[in-house]
């Protein structure tokens, strides 16, 4: 064969095998992306849940007042989970059990706006999903009951959160309380598409969202909760990120993206992509799963097109894709921890954690999609909902 022929021939071999690879690998992506269809594993539980809470009526921090609250009826009220009373000073102020959770608590006002967060969260995903009104419409009333009705709505601030008999009326780390709001922010601003929610309504609910930003970035407890080092100045960041979204405040955004880089991946992040500050507490594998989840939610909302939180890697390596690698296998076999067990709710984790759908959609992680669509989608155990702030996926991932 020829010099020529033997090139002619060369260049169409190269090109065919080219063109089969090429159309080897776009089939197979797109059988992947065919094989997860995010809308399609969640339309059966949000609906059937969503049609069950038509007819749920709102219930705020009016409904419920703890006599131990030196607020009123429309400030929220917490108290400190780990903290017992003395049995050397029963009377006393009370004395703190890192990870063990004191059942006497008052309650009330967290699963109040947990149930905020579920009813808002599903309702929105059954829109999203229908774009039938009726959903939205009973979100909104949800959303006027909290935020807009004078009878009903809660105040926005945190001045009485977890609170301590005997030591504090309230505390700054108080403000991780409403982390559940995230998803309420989030389902507003969707339903600002929506005929149901008035444009009269809009401005109020986005003033609230506003003033609660505000608060928590100008009070003493909001600044000291903002830099708090480990799992809560996480969260006071995804809270600000959501509430900055809706309200389109673009120097919070900013603000939570720099401190995303310089502290969370920097400075807390160790070289394995494990979180050290949460590994010391006596339920290391819960705070870790949290964390990861927090970081994920404040990827997914801050992310801008010139600044992807997800992709970004500081110079020694540390990222959002390291931290994944570090707790996904955790994750997939929890026998496998190498700390003990943690001294409460161990039995109750993992879920349906958001950081490995997030990551799964943005990295292209096929396992970790698999994973999480095997896991618990609506967990019962109070814990575990109170440490899930981010449980409607379709509020944060486009199905298509």
């Amino acid at each position: 064969m020829g010099g020529k022929k033997v090139d002619r021939f060369v260049s169409r071999f190269s090109l065919a095998l080219f063109l089969l690879l090429f159309s080897a690998s776009a089939v197979s992506a797109d059988q992947e992306s065919q094989a997860f269809d995010l809308q399609a594993i969640e339309k059966p539980r949000i609906l059937a849940k969503a049609k069950s809470y038509l007819s749920e009526k709102p219930r705020t921090v009016t409904a419920d007042l703890c006599e131990r609250s030196e607020g009123d009826a429309h400030d929220f009220y917490s108290e400190g989970d780990y903290w017992w009373p003395n049995p050397e000073d029963p009377d006393g102020p009370y004395i703190r059990k890192d990870g063990e959770t004191n059942p006497a608590n008052f309650i009330a006002h967290r699963q109040s706006m947990i149930r905020l967060s579920e009813l808002t969260g599903t309702l929105v995903s059954a829109y999203l999903i229908t774009e039938e009104e009726k959903y939205a419409r009973q979100a909104v009333a949800h959303l006027r009951a909290w935020f807009v009705k004078p009878k009903t709505r809660m105040r926005p601030s945190l001045l009485y959160g977890q609170a301590i008999k005997g030591k504090y009326t309230g505390r700054s780390i108080g403000i991780i309380d409403t982390l559940h709001l995230v998803e309420v922010a989030r389902g507003a601003k969707i339903l600002c598409s929506s005929p149901s929610f008035k444009l009269a309504d809009q401005k109020v609910v986005k003033a609230w969202f506003g003033d609660y930003l505000h608060w928590i970035n100008s009070h003493e407890y909001g600044l000291k909760e903002k830099l708090h080092p480990n799992n809560h100045g996480v969260c006071w960041s995804l809270q600000a990120s959501a509430f900055a979204d809706l309200v389109g405040n673009e120097e919070v955004l900013s603000w939570v993206r720099g401190q995303f880089k310089t502290v969370y991946l920097s400075g807390m992040m160790d070289e394995q992509g494990r979180f050290p500050a949460e590994l010391k507490r006596t339920k290391p594998y819960g705070y870790s799963l949290f964390v990861m989840d927090a970081m994920a939610g404040v990827a997914q909302i801050a992310s801008s097109k010139k600044e992807d939180l997800w992709n970004y890697s500081t110079t020694d390596g540390k990222s959002m894709a390291k931290g994944m690698a570090f707790i996904y296998p955790f994750i997939i076999d929890k026998k496998s921890w190498p700390l003990k067990p943690d001294v409460m709710y161990w039995e109750d984790w993992p879920v349906r954690h958001p950081s490995l759908l997030f990551s799964g959609v943005r990295f292209g992680k096929p396992a970790y999609l698999d994973a999480w669509e095997r896991l618990e989608a609506d967990p019962q155990t109070y814990e575990v909902l109170r440490n899930l702030p981010l449980r409607h996926p379709l509020l944060w991932v486009s199905p298509t």
